[in-house]
Order: structure tokens, then sequence, then C-alpha cells
């Protein structure tokens, strides 16, 4: 990068000095689009609280229509969803997920009943309908890839049968979108588009997810040590193995690819981007979430601005869209809370942006507007 100008001729504090200016030559707008919401889905015995998740729960279907309406009311385009399967119909081969008629179907189903134009976006993995927890068919020993697919083809297939927008496998199966893809295609879902947790990572950041979905224990290993699934999932401490990941989904017929976590991998987030010319998602995961909602509530951090400051670095990393359990409740910050600011020294109250006068929507003047969007 080209660098002119030196101190004291050159001062980049200028560009600083007035809201309007900073404002005017930011780079990088967060908005209630770029934004998706996981959303768990439960059966009415079920419990509703998420204890590690504090402002977060399960829905049953007869309760969809609460959160739909809260999605709808706050511009957010799109909802990602994942059930809580009840524990009896657990199996070591996680055959529930391929049952039309099981939670996640059944959401769809009455989603698109009430909210016909929402995007939804579907979770292919194993993990929430296995009596062990893992995202593939386990085998007593390893997680057998092959075996795996057939049973994450038709999860897929099931669905898109039920209308969902986007398929999502989040596995980490070697050929899974591949198998996917072709499935798809050869049941006339063609416009069915796969959005593919390529490069997903073996965090200790889902602990709270799996409370959700109640994926929490895993069978030891074959050293007898605590289960884990670091057989499928990638090694945090690699990169370069997420370009081939990458690649690889790509070359299988992914449309959009996933870096998860999301803060703790930004390097990758942006070595993607910079590689590969696609939609890149990133996931602001439970633990993320959660550790931020745990400074907040002792008083340590400014909750609204750490979390909105958290998502904003994932856009400027690279990112298209984020799932965020935030979701809500940051979208109604920027949408529905004024700031005070001042352009040439008349007060005035401004939203957030819109959306049509941000950079990335190739829209000339990148400025924000001055007027408070109409509510339609």
């Amino acid at each position: 990068m080209n660098f002119y100008g030196q101190f004291p001729s050159t001062r980049l504090r200028r560009l600083r000095t007035y809201p309007w200016l900073r404002d005017m030559v930011q780079e990088t707008w967060l908005h209630p689009s770029d934004l998706i919401l996981p959303i768990f889905i439960r059966t009415p015995d079920a419990s509703a609280e998420i204890e590690s998740m504090p402002g977060i729960r399960r829905w049953t279907l007869e309760e969809l229509p609460q959160i739909i309406d809260q999605v709808l009311e706050v511009g957010i385009p799109a909802i990602a969803l994942f059930p809580l399967t009840p524990f009896a119909l657990k199996t070591v081969d996680g055959a529930e997920a391929c049952n039309p008629e099981n939670l996640i179907c059944k959401a769809i189903r009455a989603i698109k009943k009430m909210a016909p134009d929402i995007g939804i976006i579907t979770d292919v993995a194993l993990d929430p309908y296995t009596s062990h927890g893992h995202d593939g068919v386990w085998n007593g020993h390893i997680v057998d890839n092959d075996q795996s697919l057939k049973l994450l083809t038709n999860q897929a297939l099931v669905q898109a049968e039920a209308g969902a927008d986007v398929i999502a496998p989040s596995d980490m199966m070697d050929g899974r979108v591949a198998a996917i893809r072709h499935a798809l295609d050869s049941n006339n879902f063609q416009n069915c588009a796969i959005l593919s947790y390529a490069a997903k990572y073996a965090s200790s950041f889902y602990g709270p997810f799996r409370e959700a979905v109640g994926a929490i224990k895993l069978p030891p290993n074959p050293h007898g040590k605590a289960g884990d699934k670091k057989t499928y999932q990638m090694n945090p401490a690699n990169s370069d193995e997420a370009l081939r990941e990458v690649a690889l989904d790509l070359q299988e017929g992914a449309d959009m690819v996933m870096v998860k976590p999301g803060l703790p991998y930004l390097d990758v987030i942006a070595r993607v981007k910079q590689t590969f010319s696609v939609p890149i998602f990133a996931y602001q995961v439970s633990g993320e979430y959660a550790l931020i909602k745990a400074a907040a509530a002792q008083g340590w951090v400014d909750e609204q601005a750490v979390m909105k400051e958290s998502l904003i670095a994932l856009k400027r990393a690279g990112s298209v869209g984020i799932f965020t359990y935030a979701a809500l409740e940051v979208a109604r910050d920027l949408i529905l809370v004024y700031s005070e600011v001042s352009y040439n020294n008349a007060p005035t109250k401004r939203l957030i942006p819109s959306r049509t006068s941000l950079p990335f929507n190739d829209v000339v003047d990148s400025a924000p507007s001055k007027e408070p969007a109409q509510k339609k």
C-alpha cells in the first residue's frame, strides 16, 4: 500500500473532527439486513430456557409467530433454524433428521405460511438427532464419513421439500456439498442454495449452543479421553487448510461459504475474502455472545457498544452476512434508537443509514441519510 504525505501537512485526525465527516468517510456500515437470527425450536414439554445464553430461548411451533413478528418488524431478512429433538427420538444414526415431520420441517412450513418472504436457512448436521452428539454416524470408534453422507443428503432433501431456501451443511464431512448439490438438482431443487460451513473449527466457543440443542456429551475417544470433534472439525491453529476447505466446497457446488466461529477468526475471513470472489458469512457463535452478555451483566463493558463493534469487525473483515443471537437487539438499536448529531451547527436526529446509502450497494453517494427512514 502506497502512503502519501507526512506530518504536519498531513494530519489524519482532521477526518475525525466532526460527526458528519466521520460518518462520510466511514468505510464499513452495519445494517439489520446484514444479520441472520438463529432460532431454536422445541416441543411443548421441553424447557424454553437456555441458561447459558441470556436473552435467548427455545420456541414451540405455536409460539413461532411471536418471534417471527419481531424479526419482520426490525427488517432482519433471514433466520436459521435449529431443533431441540426429544431424547426419545435420538438414535445412533440420527435418523430423525430425515423425517419429513420432524421439528425443523414443521417449523419451515409454519414460517413460510406466516411470512413467505423471510429467508429460511436450515442446518444440515446430525448432532441434534444423535444419541452421542456427533455430527455424523458414530461406528463406535470414529464418525463414519461416507455413511454419514447418505443421511445428510436425505436430511437436506426433506428440508428443501418443506420449503427451506438455503441448505447449510455444518457437519464438516468430506464430500457432503457435492452429494447434497447432486441430490437437490436431481429432485428439482436447482434454486435451493447451499451455504457451506466450509471453515468450521473445533472450537471451545460452542458450549452454550450444545446446551441449546441438547448435544452436550460426546463418547470418549479411543484413548479414553473426553470426546471431541477434532477428527472432522478444523484445527484452530490452521488457516491455509481453511482455503483448501473453501476451494473444495466451491468446486462441489457451494454458493456461499461460512467461517465459524467469527471474531477469533477474522484473519481467516479476510484470507477467504482475498482469495475467493464468493459471498462469505460469519457466525458470532454462542460462546462469543455469552461472553459479552456475562461481562455486561457485571458492568465491565457496554453491552450494545461491544456487541456492535464485534459485528462490524466481522463485516469489515469481509463478511456479507452475520449469524448472531443478538440480531434482534442490535437491529433495534440500529434502526429505532436515534443518535444526536450536529450538521452545520444544526441539531438533528439521525438514524443509522439505510441500505440504499451504503457504499457496498454501488451507490455513488455513500454518506449516511440525514433523515429518518420512513416506516413502511
